[in-house]
């Protein structure tokens, strides 16, 4: 093992965990974040969203031009004061993630709760618009 990689990357778990991301698919790009499972529910759409690491009170859903917005604050907001980290893979800050529902859906559409890490959102299918009937106009 070159003192290069040691004093250049001053870690030396990083010299063997580029191989265990390349198999376990790890990267940096948070994609990992807010799995969500979306079924059809008949009169609903449900759904599920993971944020193992997230509070309730942390979590903020908004509605705006038919798209429902989910943000989030990860992990912890001290910076740890005692050790220096090492590794640091949980993600900490914000994340957010949107789903087009449609123009017709409000407020009072949506539903959520937080269970054991898991966001639920119900979103109520939004009603057909009645087609008029084709209506004639009499000529004089």
């Amino acid at each position: 093992m070159s003192n290069y990689y040691l004093t250049k990357r001053n870690n030396p778990f990083d010299l063997i965990d580029p191989f265990f991301d390349a198999f376990w698919g790890n990267s940096n790009t948070h994609q990992d974040m807010m799995h969500t499972d979306i079924t059809d529910e008949g009169d609903h759409y449900l759904l599920k969203v993971d944020m193992p690491a997230a509070r309730k009170e942390d979590v903020k859903i908004s509605l705006s031009d038919g798209y429902l917005a989910i943000t989030a604050t990860f992990g912890d907001k001290e910076d740890k004061k005692d050790g220096k980290y090492i590794r640091r893979e949980r993600f900490v800050g914000n994340y957010t993630r949107s789903f087009y529902v449609g123009d017709e859906v409000t407020e009072e559409d949506l539903k959520a709760k937080m269970e054991e890490g898991v966001l639920t959102v119900s979103v109520t299918k939004p009603q057909p618009k009645k087609k008029e009937e084709r209506k004639f106009i009499s000529i004089e």
